[in-house]
């Protein structure tokens, strides 16, 4: 579980990064879009996993590849952006986040359902 000071600092990267990939959208996500979840921080705040979902689902794949090729510069670009605030700037791992995928997938088996009506009513 994160501390209240984890969260914070984690809502704060979320802010920054989103900032940055904003401004330059097609660089860091050519023609997909890209929409930064959560970050979780770990309890010495070296490292946030962030958890971005990618649409179309078939080229999420690409843009994380071509994302950790960049993960210096996005770093860079994140430590100028946050220096006067902090004194660590924090390692950054991506990962995919599938919560979309996984309701889309539900909602697709509950509509598939075979429900018989109710003969008692």
């Amino acid at each position: 579980m994160e501390s209240q000071r984890q969260a914070k600092y984690g809502k704060q990267i979320q802010k920054d990064l989103a900032e940055i990939f904003q401004k330059d959208a097609a660089y860091f996500f050519k023609t997909s879009l890209g929409t930064i979840t959560h970050v979780s921080m770990s309890p010495d705040l070296g490292l946030a996993r962030i958890f971005i979902s990618i649409l179309p689902i078939s080229k999420a794949e690409v843009i994380f590849n071509h994302l950790n090729e960049i993960k210096s510069e996005i770093r860079n670009k994140l430590g100028q952006k946050i220096r006067n605030r902090t004194r660590i700037i924090p390692e950054l791992a991506f990962f995919h986040d599938d919560t979309e995928e996984k309701a889309s997938k539900m909602n697709r088996l509950i509509d598939n359902l075979n429900i018989p009506p109710n003969k008692e009513a």
